[in-house]
């Protein structure tokens, strides 16, 4: 799952992005609308999470810009805002949640969860290629009746591929989705993350497209 956080108070989105991490998420953090914007046309991040209070534009301008490009984009208000008529804007200017600070981090991860789980919704919740079943609201994998243990990035990995079956994916589009800009990285970590999922699946599932990257077929 990759959020882009939009927060101009480095503490917070330090906190916060250590945070997730640990859980697997994978965090981008940006401080202003432009960039936001700029990632959210360029990147596509899964979840944005959204300060108002931005130094360059209002976040309910940013929030506005987004929707008229992007409608099913879940996006999470995070603002000492925290009036009535402060969430109501909000929510009516296209927002899916809204979150007044301070706040607590597991109701954060609350609200994340649930954004998860209407993104799967929204999407399709199961994915089925030849003999295996990925079900994103339960992120299991199923192979002939048999779950497969993978680990959070290689289940990553694999949602990735299997959400774009047919299409070749770039080494940089399926890092993009496994770590946060500025994470370190092995030069071969994507490559043994592919080793691992061949062993379990099957060598002939995910195919290499030499020079290019990664794809699965659509049977």
């Amino acid at each position: 799952m990759l959020i882009l956080l939009v927060e101009d108070d480095r503490p917070l989105a330090f906190s916060l992005q250590t945070a997730l991490r640990k859980l697997g998420y994978v965090v981008n953090h940006v401080e202003n609308g432009e960039t936001c914007l700029h990632v959210v046309a360029t990147e596509a991040p899964d979840i944005v999470i959204l300060d108002l209070g931005l130094p360059d534009m209002d976040g309910l301008k940013v929030l506005k810009k987004i929707r008229h490009t992007s409608t099913t984009l879940p996006i999470l208000l995070l603002t000492a805002r925290d009036s009535i008529n402060d969430k109501v804007m909000g929510l009516d200017s296209g927002a899916d949640d809204y979150l007044a600070k301070p706040f607590e981090m597991t109701e954060l991860l609350a609200r994340l969860r649930v954004l998860e789980r209407r993104l799967s919704t929204a999407k399709s919740t199961k994915i089925t290629i030849g003999n295996v079943s990925l079900d994103a609201a339960t992120q299991t994998v199923i192979q002939q009746d048999h779950e497969l243990e993978l680990s959070r990035k290689e289940y990553m990995l694999l949602k990735s591929l299997m959400e774009n079956a047919g299409k070749v994916l770039t080494r940089a589009t399926l890092e993009n989705r496994l770590y946060s800009w500025g994470e370190e990285v092995c030069s071969n970590a994507l490559e043994v993350h592919i080793h691992h999922l061949r062993k379990k699946i099957g060598t002939d599932f995910i195919k290499t497209v030499r020079g290019v990257g990664y794809k699965v077929t659509q049977a």
